[in-house]
């Protein structure tokens, strides 16, 4: 028997898809909207539909990583009035490109699997929210739902059965905060972007208010195929707790940069081989795991690590949204810590004073250091500032400025002790 390490998988979500075949016609020749026809008419239960995700172990490909069955069971299916359903294509971190490439190239599996999770959750209405800064994925989904309501997957008893979804997009406004759950439901309301205040919940207290569920792209999109295959099955594809494919975004220095959708639980170095290996063959220095606020880990440790959420997290960083930046020993640690800590300087909303005055400040001592002024103390002054941050604030963003910071000091520190000592990058000294 072959092992995960070994064995190939094909893609599910991006299998097969160049671009042009993104159609209705063609996403039905792929065996689309099957699952959500066999729910419908062998009138399986909104509660077996639930368990069923439960044991295909898909977990949210936002970031979080939360199991997803059970995100849909906290949803009052009894609730009397209106419940929402809402799907986060808000996709604004640096080095995060692969909920984009879903909606270009397969978006009928994400109506599907909104239109499922609408069933399981009593939910008849729903709203896809996308990046304000990518104008044609957002056209071509609203094509894809005027296909889908055209052929009776959406809209008043869907395919005859007494059960009725509707679908919107709505085009976001590009800011990185509004892919924090609760300020995407502000801006959805027409409001300013900035989150809210928990508890109480989007699941008790969402979107006007009403119970709300909400779940990444790629979440939903993969949906479709556990009930295609059956959730044992799918949960066999990845690891225990990991269950299925996921798309990694592998950017940096790579050969082949782009997004590869491998079984959770695929070793780093087989993600890095299917990229191209490092480019130019220069050594590998650095690896941003899960998006620019993942901890960074160092090349030789993330070489030995697998492609799962867990053994991320026991690597001493997060799996996240699955986007990985490859970093080679030509990148200064510094210029790059300087890079991350701008964005999340200028992306912070404001509202909470650690990660308003906190952002701005780590930014302007890590642009110290890498200007050739830095002080002895400034890396002390650093981790106090992130430790005076993180876990402070109302949403993750501040979480997501001050990780970053920690872990480029702890994991290269001297790299930063010897742009303070001797006022430039210590790269060449040993190119």
């Amino acid at each position: 028997m072959t092992s995960l390490h070994d064995r190939h998988i094909n893609p599910l979500i991006l299998a097969g898809l160049d671009g042009k075949n993104w159609h209705l016609a063609d996403y039905v020749k792929r065996g689309g909207y099957e699952s959500l026809k066999r729910i419908l008419n062998d009138k399986i239960t909104p509660e077996q539909v639930i368990a069923e995700l439960k044991a295909s172990s898909l977990r949210g490909r936002g970031g979080a990583g939360f199991p997803t069955g059970l995100k849909w069971s906290f949803m009052p299916r009894q609730f009397p009035g209106q419940k929402y359903l809402v799907c986060n294509s808000d996709e604004g971190e640096p080095g995060t490109f692969k909920d984009r490439d879903i909606l270009r190239y397969n978006p009928h599996a994400l109506i599907e699997g909104m239109i499922i999770g609408g069933y399981a959750m009593g939910i008849t209405v729903g709203y896809n929210y996308i990046h304000g800064e990518i104008w044609s994925e957002y056209a071509l989904f609203e094509d894809a739902l005027e296909e889908a309501r055209a052929a009776g997957f959406l809209g008043d008893r869907i395919l005859g059965a007494d059960f009725s979804f509707q679908l919107h997009a709505f085009h976001g406004y590009g800011a990185y905060i509004c892919g924090e759950e609760t300020a995407l439901l502000e801006s959805l309301e027409g409001k300013k972007g900035q989150p809210r205040f928990k508890p109480p919940f989007p699941a008790s207290f969402g979107l006007y208010g009403k119970p709300t569920t909400i779940n990444n792209t790629e979440t939903f999109a993969a949906v479709p195929f556990i009930f295609q295959m059956g959730a044992a099955k799918y949960a066999e594809i990845g690891k225990p707790n990991n269950g299925g494919t996921k798309i990694f975004s592998i950017s940096g220095d790579v050969e082949k940069p782009g997004n590869y959708e491998i079984p959770l639980g695929t070793p780093f170095a087989k993600l890095l081989e299917l990229a191209g290996g490092m480019r130019g063959g220069k050594k590998i220095k650095a690896v941003i795991p899960g998006g620019s606020s993942a901890p960074v880990i160092r090349g030789e440790i993330m070489m030995d690590t697998d492609m799962d959420y867990d053994a991320i997290a026991k690597a001493g960083s997060m799996l996240g949204s699955g986007a990985v930046i490859v970093m080679d020993e030509t990148r200064c640690m510094v210029k790059s810590l300087l890079r991350l800590s701008y964005f999340y300087f200028e992306e912070s909303c404001g509202q909470c004073t650690p990660c308003r005055e906190g952002t701005g400040w780590m930014y302007r001592v890590v642009e110290r250091i890498e200007n050739g002024k830095g002080r002895p103390e400034d890396l002390d002054l650093l981790n106090s500032v992130a430790d005076n941050i993180q876990g402070r604030t109302i949403c993750a963003l501040g979480d997501a400025a001050a990780m970053p910071v920690r872990a480029f000091i702890k994991n290269y520190r001297e790299e930063f002790e010897y742009h303070i000592e001797h006022k430039h990058c210590l790269v060449p000294a040993y190119l």
